[in-house]
């Protein structure tokens, strides 16, 4: 299940304590490892780029100061303009890599989670390659959110150029960007960035969507010591988004009862 590897550390019996080591430095993919590892190598190695433009990602704080200070100067005006749409390609670049790593993730997780071996411990054993790309998955989304979270021009950045957009259509002015970013994207994006950790959220809508088509994630967690995986089993009680949907099946709402 996705919470297998919790289960290690709610363990309070020193005799039951997993007797494995995890080596992430020399970690390779096994054969049988190796079609998903491919598959998330792609996307890992995207994903520093992505960190290195994130952070030099500047703004264009004074081309929009400049032309809100000065509405009825055309020249600001195309000035911000220009100066914001290649920014909002690259904010567009970074939404879709959140799509792209929660696609990795699934892959992940459905490997790691997979029924070729019977006790989880086996998995973290064997599939050392994917474990490692599962920790650099959340270190890379620990980074991004940072940065994010110290950048306030992206938001400002974009909430310029939905303004100005919707201004260009009021006033049926062609907007160059609009065939790039169009309006129901924009309102994705938007809704993206105005989260303060947007990659995380991402992720974790992502894993709480995978856990509610697997209830054999469930199955595992009631099968263990109640003592030891009771917090685990509220987690999922108490913050699953959709438990109470009517869509959710009766099976997997009897179990969490």
């Amino acid at each position: 299940c996705v919470f297998i590897p919790l289960l290690f550390l709610t363990c309070t019996d020193l005799e039951q304590e997993p007797n494995f080591f995890l080596d992430f430095e020399n970690a390779q993919p096994t054969e049988a490892e190796r079609e998903t590892w491919k598959e998330v190598d792609v996307v890992l190695k995207d994903a520093l780029g992505i960190l290195d433009e994130l952070q030099a990602y500047k703004g264009a704080g004074q081309e929009i100061r400049e032309a809100i200070q000065n509405p009825s100067d055309e020249a600001l005006q195309d000035q911000a303009w220009a100066a914001v749409v290649p920014l909002v390609g690259k904010l567009k670049t970074f939404y879709e890599f959140s799509q792209r790593l929660e696609a990795a993730l699934h892959s992940l997780l459905r490997a790691l989670t997979s029924e070729t071996y019977n006790d989880p411990t086996q998995h973290l054993e064997r599939e050392q390659a994917l474990a490692k790309q599962f920790a650099e998955i959340l270190h890379f989304t620990l980074r991004f959110d940072e940065l994010k979270m110290t950048n306030p021009a992206i938001q400002n950045d974009f909430s310029y150029y939905r303004r100005t957009l919707s201004r260009m259509r009021i006033n049926n002015v062609p907007a160059e960007g609009e065939n790039e970013v169009n309006n129901e994207l924009a309102n994705r994006i938007s809704l993206f960035y105005a989260d303060a950790t947007p990659m995380l959220k991402s992720l974790s809508d992502g894993t709480t969507k995978f856990v509610s088509e697997m209830k054999g994630c469930i199955k595992v967690l009631i099968d263990q010591p109640p003592n030891s995986v009771e917090g685990l089993l509220n987690a999922l009680r108490y913050t699953t988004k959709h438990l109470n949907d009517e869509s959710t099946t009766k099976t997997i709402k009897s179990m969490l009862q």
